[in-house]
């Protein structure tokens, strides 16, 4: 595929601000990222189910890969505080610099009270406020002497707070954190003038038709699940925000705890170190109690439509069929992952006949954002003539109904296993490239070792499943098609 093999960047569902610039990314929504896999599927379900994954005590033990089976060829060493923290640690020949990610598995999808949408976003802004201890500009100061810089991006399932600097320095930046994550203050005064910058962000990030698009695709594709609004939030709940400065206080103190986090430090340091820092800086940080109940989101049973009229604006494609959970449990999403890089990539018949011989499409792409419950998969294209709405839909169905009915050659489906492992590889050259694909497996499941697992499974799938998997997730009663026209309306069958 053009593989949309979409790390944790997409634009679609996730935004960032630093200490320097607190702006969400708005670059072009694209198809997502592979990682692991689907819900539970039915026992008379062809899908292979894979070994579970089993928590003991402080300790998280699973059914590892063998050692050469190892996408990470790091060990990853973890211990569980007593509140509930992980402390996670990667050696990495990295001499001098170290890697410090913080995963709060908290995103939108915790946003569970109408009226009250984008806080998780909110703190992200919030978090470089400053404390009492350290304020904005001294939290600035003393990141700056580590040779760090600091960053933060929030979506659907979690936030992430990252910084990169010397490894002599580890224990300033585990104080820095520590002290942020456990003493946050703000006035209202404070509270109001973030919650303006993120008012302005939203309008900033709407001004892109893709990024409207999205919005207006997840509100129609879901009726109950919190999914149904955008890490921004409603926009009705934006303009509240400055009126909810004691419900953000609420927000923070049920999420901001120790059991929503793992702490991941990667590069020029020692698991004993790291450890000992972690129990120093973070030990005494208080266990919550809060467990937010997430709305199951009704089975959709037809196909649903949202249009955006925009002159001016390449004619814009999006097939949104509903997709699995990440779950370690099944091999769905490795099928889905591997059926887009067969069917979807540049090298497809699907791409050479849209995009090269007929141009019909300047672009087409697809793929599905790992998530903790289920949400879509994505296929998209920039249409060269709104002439080419049903055309290129009819295209794409039909190369789905193909994957049902045909099986893939095995040696196309091995150098599509070979390209995706070889990609990951390739990507992993420094600690923060490797703290964040560690990060992305530990907010989807709790559990970094997650990540050796899932790329282990892409061996394990067979032709047949990613036909399996065709014929269970591309029907048309679960499909939600988004478009960008000049016109009022668009037509699609």
């Amino acid at each position: 595929m053009k593989k949309i093999i979409y790390f944790i960047t997409s634009a679609f569902v996730l935004f960032t601000c630093s200490i320097n610039s607190l702006e969400a990314q708005t670059t072009k929504p694209k198809p997502k990222r592979p990682l692991p896999s689907n819900a539970s599927p039915a026992k008379n379900s062809a899908v292979k189910p894979a070994p579970s994954i089993e928590h003991q005590g402080s300790q998280i033990a699973i059914q590892k890969p063998e050692p050469k089976d190892k996408i990470l060829p790091y060990e990853i060493f973890q211990k569980k505080l007593p509140n509930g923290l992980n402390v996670v640690t990667v050696p990495y020949e990295s001499k001098g610099v170290a890697s410090f990610y913080i995963v709060v598995r908290v995103g939108s999808r915790n946003e569970i009270e109408p009226g009250k949408t984008g806080f998780a976003h909110f703190f992200e802004h919030m978090m470089f406020r400053g404390t009492k201890k350290y304020s904005k500009d001294k939290y600035s100061a003393v990141l700056k002497s580590t040779g760090a810089s600091a960053n933060a991006n929030t979506s659907l399932d979690r936030t992430l707070y990252h910084m990169t600097g010397a490894s002599e320095k580890l224990a300033t930046m585990f104080e820095l954190e520590s002290d942020r994550f456990m003493n946050l203050d703000y006035s209202l005064q404070d509270f109001k003038t973030e919650a303006g910058a993120v008012k302005g962000e939203y309008t900033k990030n709407s001004a892109s038709p893709y990024t409207k698009l999205d919005e207006m695709i997840q509100n129609t594709a879901f009726s109950k699940h919190t999914y149904k609004h955008t890490t921004m939030g409603f926009w009705e709940d934006i303009v509240d925000m400055p009126n909810q400065y004691e419900y953000s206080r609420t927000f923070f103190n049920r999420y901001y705890r120790p059991e929503y986090c793992t702490i991941i430090v990667v590069g020029d340091a020692k698991p004993e170190e790291v450890n000992r820092l972690a129990e120093t800086y973070f030990g005494s940080w208080k266990k919550g109690n809060y467990v937010s109940t997430i709305p199951a989101e009704p089975v959709q049973l037809k196909t649903l439509y949202t249009h955006l009229q925009k002159a001016g604006f390449p004619p814009y494609l999006s097939l949104n069929f509903k997709g699995p959970a990440h779950n370690d449990a099944a091999i769905d999403l490795p099928a889905l992952d591997l059926l887009f890089s067969v069917y979807f990539s540049e090298n497809s018949d699907l791409y050479n006949n849209l995009v090269i011989k007929e141009t019909k499409a300047r672009s087409i792409s697809g793929g599905v954002y790992n998530t903790r419950d289920p949400f879509l998969i994505t296929i998209e294209a920039s249409l060269t003539d709104t002439a080419n709405f049903q055309p290129v839909k009819d295209a794409f169905m039909n190369t789905l109904i193909k994957a049902g009915n045909s099986p893939v050659d095995a040696k196309t489906l091995n150098e599509a296993k070979l390209n995706l492992k070889n990609s990951f590889k390739m990507r992993i050259d420094n600690p923060s490239a490797i703290a964040e694909s560690i990060s992305s497996f530990t907010w989807l499941t709790g559990n970094p070792e997650s990540l050796n697992y899932y790329y282990n499974m892409y061996d394990q799938v067979t032709a047949e499943d990613l036909m399996n998997v065709a014929k269970k997730y591309f029907r048309s009663d679960r499909l939600t098609i988004g478009t960008i026209s000049p016109n009022a309306k668009e037509h699609l069958k």
